[in-house]
């Protein structure tokens, strides 16, 4: 029996050491669990940290935006707000302008008239009545016959003033027949780039597009140094935009720009570019 303990003595020593061994590894083990732990619940918190600071950048960023973008889009109100009155002002201008020239014209038209008045009243003021109270045709030197009368056609003024008055009345077709007896009775007359425009005017007015468009081509074409010839210029832009030719309207408006950057109908254009499709 002591024999047989003797024995079993050393197996017994391993089995404690190596339960003992074990022991020590779990707690190690734990131990390392705990600081793994540990570690991963800090860096959690950190990330976490890190996505809250991320988070309120973005809504700061997104705060800013939003504000820039209100403030956009009150400037561009407040930008086309402005146009809107610059243009309103130029519509002023060109009818005060207008209503100036239309003064003007009128003189000039009264003025024609009054210069025909007196080519009348002349041959009958330098002919002397005979004796007894008689009326006889005077003779003209060198034995000839009588002066005739002065002509009755009126001048390229009178013929102009007649045309804007049909106009006004809402008579475009008699202003059309007024204003094509200018152009080809006085063709070399100053008012025939404003007789040609407001010819495009008066077809315009019988809904002839397509012959009115023809009528300022032609003032851009004879009169190109005209006040008129940018307001042609505009009008021809629009109608091809109306007719779907919207490149050609951009070149049009382009080119008025360019050619005639001081006209009132420049800046017209520009705002027109800013809002077409």
């Amino acid at each position: 029996m002591s024999r047989l303990l003797y024995r079993l003595a050393p197996v017994a020593l391993l089995a404690t050491g190596a339960c003992f061994a074990t022991q020590q590894d779990v707690q190690s083990l734990q131990s390392q669990v705990d600081q793994l732990r540990a570690a991963s619940a800090h860096a959690d918190s950190a990330r976490a940290a890190q996505l809250a600071q991320v988070e309120g950048m973005l809504g700061l960023v997104r705060d800013s935006l939003a504000l820039m973008s209100t403030r956009v889009v009150k400037m561009q109100g407040d930008v086309r707000g402005d146009l809107y009155d610059i243009g309103q002002q130029l519509i002023q201008i060109q009818q005060l302008t207008g209503q100036s020239q239309n003064r003007l014209q009128e003189v000039r038209a009264a003025l024609d008239a009054r210069n025909q008045e007196m080519l009348q009243e002349q041959p009958a003021a330098t002919a002397a009545p005979p004796a007894g109270g008689a009326t006889a045709p005077v003779p003209a030197k060198g034995g000839g016959a009588a002066p005739p009368a002065a002509s009755q056609t009126p001048g390229p003024n009178q013929l102009f003033q007649l045309a804007l008055d049909q106009l006004r009345r809402g008579s475009p077709g008699a202003a059309q027949t007024a204003l094509q007896a200018l152009l080809q009775q006085y063709p070399a007359a100053d008012i025939a780039p404003d007789a040609q425009f407001y010819l495009g005017e008066a077809y315009r007015a019988q809904g002839n597009a397509a012959a009115a468009d023809t009528a300022y081509a032609v003032v851009l074409q004879k009169y190109p140094k005209s006040p008129r010839a940018p307001t042609a210029l505009y009008k021809r832009a629009l109608y091809m935009e109306q007719q779907g030719n919207l490149t050609g309207a951009r070149a049009a408006l382009n080119q008025l720009i360019q050619k005639y950057p001081n006209s009132d109908e420049a800046a017209l254009a520009q705002e027109h570019l800013r809002t077409m499709k």
